[in-house]
């Protein structure tokens, strides 16, 4: 009898440690942090790529899909990439959304005139001379061809829909050009409203470095400039609250072959560390690791260490600065629509670093499955 009892008392507390076990995993996966990334996912590897490994590697993340933007390469290519990386990780459930294959006002031929004025660009992503091929071919792929299919809608309406679906809940964040967001916002209104925030890559105060993109034009960013009446439209929105990792906080950071070691050295039977060793590599002379910081922070504000809110647009005036970073403070700023930005300044670069080796080294998280973490 007293065995009988004990085997009871057994059953109902394994019943019990069950119940809770399941529950904590059921909390988990509700309390994931929804996400659309945003990206001009140029690859294979590089920061835009690996920006996007961050956020799907992170157990406390729900991708909802990745929109694809013309930027530092073309639309097409960038579509390709990602769909193949995703294929690579083993990770395509999470929908790529292509978007928009130019900005909404630059053009190349303008660019290229406006240069002869005023002085050339270091940095033309896609329309960059010495990479430049036409707009619908994939360029190499060392990577191999992706066998899987983008979505079938398009950015603008994809990124509209998960905010209805899901109101107050998705983090927008935006690697590249503001163009698909900006063409959301011409769908829907309230877009910016619904969405429970911005982060982004981008803009540029007064960076401390000798690196001649900025050494000489420190309010020139590439995002914001390819598209600066995307930027306008995207940064003048009612957001609830923007953040932004700008180039000032950006140039702190580098990938070195050190730090590929490191992912490389515990890569073991983590698919997007070997993405990474296999892909990744070193360009010129400056590497910044600015997408990474992005996503990074987001998953762990803890790492920035310095930060202030700034009033933030772009100009648009078609002279030298045309595409340049604007700012204020609450005492001189514009006196309708502009928003604060949350604007970081300072990190814990080696926290970062050990938190960009440990989510790229980690298992990727199944689809549908939660992972502790």
């Amino acid at each position: 009898m007293k065995r009988d009892r004990f085997q009871t008392l057994i059953a109902v507390a394994t019943v019990i440690l069950m119940t809770g076990f399941v529950s904590q995993c059921l909390g988990l996966e509700k309390d994931k942090r929804k996400i659309i990334i945003d990206q001009d996912a140029a690859g294979p590897a590089g920061s835009d790529q690996q920006a996007i490994l961050l956020l799907i590697q992170s157990p406390q993340t729900e991708v909802l899909g990745i929109t694809v933007v013309t930027g530092d390469a073309w639309l097409t290519e960038e579509v390709a990439h990602t769909l193949r990386m995703l294929e690579l990780i083993g990770r395509t459930d999470i929908p790529v959304v292509p978007g928009a294959e130019y900005p909404l006002v630059r053009t190349k031929e303008a660019t290229e005139q406006w240069e002869q004025r005023y002085g050339s660009v270091v940095w033309l992503g896609a329309w960059t001379p010495k990479y430049y091929h036409p707009p619908r071919e994939l360029g190499e792929m060392p990577e191999g061809k992706p066998t899987t299919k983008a979505a079938d809608e398009d950015a603008a309406h994809f990124l509209v829909r998960m905010v209805r679906k899901y109101p107050h809940e998705v983090t927008i964040y935006e690697g590249g050009p503001m163009t698909n967001l900006a063409l959301a916002i011409s769908l829907d209104a309230e877009f910016p409203s619904l969405a429970k925030e911005l982060v982004f890559m981008g803009a540029n105060l007064n960076p401390q470095t000798d690196d001649p993109e900025f050494a000489d034009n420190p309010r020139h960013e590439f995002n914001l400039w390819f598209d600066p009446e995307a930027a306008h439209i995207v940064l003048r929105a009612p957001w609830k609250k923007i953040v932004c990792t700008t180039v000032d906080i950006s140039v702190k950071t580098r990938m070195t072959n050190e730090l590929i070691d490191r992912v490389k050295a515990k890569a073991g039977s983590s698919l997007a560390a070997q993405y990474v060793g296999k892909y990744e590599h070193l360009h010129g002379s400056y590497n910044y690791l600015w997408d990474e910081l992005a996503a990074a922070a987001w998953l762990d504000p803890s790492l920035i260490t310095k930060k202030e809110s700034r009033y933030m647009d772009v100009d648009l005036d078609r002279g030298a600065n045309y595409g340049d970073t604007l700012t204020w403070s609450d005492s001189d700023k514009p006196q309708r629509n502009v928003q604060s930005v949350e604007v970081q300044l300072d990190l814990d670069t080696e926290r970062f670093y050990e938190l960009f080796v440990e989510l790229l080294t980690a298992p990727t998280p199944r689809p549908g499955k939660t992972t502790m973490p």
